[in-house]
């Protein structure tokens, strides 16, 4: 990705000034990213040395030592991030520099201590919390950037969230198979009432209709996915089967067979946990049963980072918290009156579907210009997926399908 040359400071203010820092702080900052380097196995070059790791190491290549060094002395990983936004530092191998810290760095600080946290890091605004007015602001500044956007880096199926692969898989064929393994997990038949919480572009739904027979009606806050989604309805022939709404998922009305929720949870906040498993309960009828699939961290990290407001909630995901599977299977008794019945892991997939994703990202690059999507946000993209694919192959991320019922045992 070229490097920043102009950054307009009204679209990107904390990027566009590099923060005042006094040479204590750059100081400490210096020592502090050193030593972070060599516990990680990364070097640092910068004009006047190398800290950290040895030659052969992943590298991370400096241009602007001063705000580098500013950005991380005042705001910490989210002046890191910003750094790379503003071209202060880069890699050659982003992924293998955000992979080595990834998965290093955080054994070193006990649990513990990891909890004194929310003392340091800056805590999420109010105006992202998702209750109705918060969940539209928050998706709206995601999932409304640009359909043509996602649909340069995607799959044609237009699917936003791990594959599942199986030998020989492309991409495309690997989503398809996730959407099955979830349509599979709510046991989904022929002219089953399906409920989807969290419509995407509509991969899932049409493949409901279309291959299952099912009658869906799917919910979304993003109104650029509904139009998407409702042509995608209309061009498989099946108007007849498939609701696209703009709901608010605490509004939904009915009892349905089945229902499945697609990496949504995500965005729902932790605060709205009890009202999102209490709406999946009220849904279910009978003897239905319910396809989650959620990205999950350790229950000690969650705890650690629940009341964090990071670089990735600044710039990509408002709002959110990823859960625990512990926390998944709390609330979803407490709230919901449901089990797990069964529960599948593959972490690994994730990593490799964002490997993809950034892949064609950074080869689409002129035509993500051209939409008008300027230098800083492309390289936050890359940042963002170089990011996650770094958490997924470190195994501080992990993504889940649960099927969830009324029967078994919590």
């Amino acid at each position: 990705m070229s490097a920043v040359t102009s950054i307009d400071i009204g679209r990107w203010p904390d990027v566009a000034v590099t923060p005042a820092a006094g040479g204590a702080r750059l100081r400490a900052a210096r020592t502090a990213v050193g030593y972070a380097a060599r516990v990680a196995g990364v070097r640092v070059v910068t004009a006047d040395g190398a800290l950290g790791a040895a030659p052969g190491a992943p590298v991370l290549e400096v241009r602007r030592a001063r705000e580098f060094f500013a950005r991380i002395g005042r705001d910490g990983m989210i002046g890191f991030g910003e750094g790379f936004m503003s071209g202060a530092w880069t890699a050659p191998d982003l992924t293998g520099v955000l992979t080595a810290f990834a998965g290093r760095l955080t054994g070193l600080v006990p649990p513990p201590l990891q909890r004194l946290r929310r003392l340091t890091q800056p805590s999420m605004p109010a105006a992202e919390f998702a209750d109705r007015a918060g969940a539209r602001r928050n998706v709206s500044r995601h999932y409304d950037l640009s359909n043509e956007l996602f649909a340069l880096f995607l799959d044609p199926s237009m699917t936003y969230s791990s594959a599942l692969f199986g030998p020989g898989d492309d991409l495309e064929r690997a989503q398809l198979r996730k959407i099955d393994a979830v349509l599979d997990a709510a046991a989904v038949r022929p002219g089953a009432r399906v409920l989807e919480i969290g419509t995407g572009w509509g991969a899932l739904a049409v493949r409901a209709a279309t291959e299952r027979g099912a009658h869906v009606t799917t919910v979304t806050l993003s109104e650029e996915q509904a139009a998407l989604a409702r042509s995608r309805v209309q061009t498989a022939g099946v108007t007849d089967r498939v609701d696209v709404q703009v709901r608010d998922y605490r509004d939904v009305e009915g009892r349905y067979d089945a229902v499945v929720s697609v990496e949504m949870i995500e965005a729902v906040g932790e605060r709205h946990w009890p009202q999102y498993f209490a709406t999946l309960g009220r849904a279910l009828a009978p003897g239905g049963r319910i396809g989650l699939q959620a990205i999950t961290m350790p229950h000690e990290h969650l705890v650690a980072t629940r009341h964090s407001w990071t670089w990735i909630h600044k710039y990509v995901f408002p709002g959110g918290l990823i859960p625990s599977e512990r926390a998944i299977r709390e609330h979803a008794w407490r709230d919901g009156g449901l089990s797990v019945l069964h529960r599948r892991s593959f972490g690994a997939h994730y990593a490799e579907t964002l490997r993809q994703w950034r892949e064609r990202f950074l080869a689409g690059a002129d035509a993500v210009g051209a939409l008008g999507f300027d230098p800083v946000f492309r390289r936050m993209w890359e940042f963002y997926l170089a990011y996650c694919e770094a958490g997924f192959r470190t195994g501080r991320l992990d993504v889940e399908q649960y099927t969830l019922g009324t029967g078994g045992v919590r």
